[in-house]
């Protein structure tokens, strides 16, 4: 997302992050500043790179969101579309899901029509939301266009939805994945503007929050029927915690 490489410990720029001597032969590069390997990642498996996006640690974050994404290698404007498509169709199901649960009928018998009002309406009201809690929070921010497309990048909890293509959920699993797509947000939008875990919290909080209001006065439900049960609730706040590891 960026030219410039990024050390994935102190997020300071680096010029390059490993020397190639022969096809699989590399050494990696060391940071300048805090004299560590500037991108441990590169020789790490999918698999492990994906564990730990899903325990939001930061250096995975800024692996993917400077080092991995980048305008040397990859096309972001290709990249942005294809994103903004697969984070509509997602959040299209998702609410199919939630219609289907609250009004007991099949997915056949829900107009797409309304669907399509109900993401768009929410996630422009989440867009404009989050622009003006990040201007009111958060100051100075130099990477205000590349932002957008790390938020898409960082709801890649999203993906978890279509596991209920295959297998019963209740509906509180949505919300948990919702508050999952949020603290990933969170630590994405900490990792590009290097503002405070507090405020990065309070923007995209105050965005899923609107996003969330939107949607109900779109197509009103009731709290027990999308959240389950204070149970259910308790549980969303505890992972929460566990996951941006905030005290209690």
């Amino acid at each position: 997302m960026a030219s410039e490489y990024r050390c994935v410990g102190c997020g300071l720029r680096v010029k390059s992050l490993f020397i190639q001597y022969s096809p699989g032969n590399i050494r990696l590069m060391k940071c300048g500043n805090c004299k560590e390997v500037a991108d441990e990642y590169i020789e790490c498996e999918r698999m492990i790179i994906f564990i730990d996006l899903v325990l939001h640690r930061p250096k995975v974050y800024r692996h993917v969101l400077y080092n991995e994404i980048n305008q040397e290698t990859v096309n972001i404007q290709h990249l942005l579309w294809k994103l903004v498509f697969a984070y509509l169709l997602l959040d299209s199901y998702r609410s199919l899901l939630l219609k289907r649960t609250h009004e007991h009928s099949s997915l056949v018998l829900i107009t797409m029509k309304v669907v399509l009002v109900d993401v768009l309406s929410t996630n422009l009201a989440f867009l404009f939301s989050f622009a003006i809690a990040a201007k009111v929070l958060l100051h100075e921010v130099s990477r205000k266009r590349e932002i957008p497309l790390g938020i898409l990048i960082s709801s890649y909890f999203k993906i978890f939805l279509l596991a209920m293509l295959v297998w019963e959920f209740p509906v509180s699993v949505i919300f948990i994945i919702d508050i999952l797509v949020l603290t990933s947000n969170s630590m994405a939008l900490k990792v590009m503007t290097e503002s405070s875990t507090s405020r990065c919290i309070a923007v995209c909080l105050i965005a899923h929050t609107v996003r969330f209001l939107v949607g109900q006065i779109i197509e009103p439900t009731t709290f027990f029927t999308q959240f389950g049960s204070f149970v259910h609730l308790s549980s969303l706040f505890r992972i929460l915690r566990f996951q941006l590891q905030l005290p209690l």
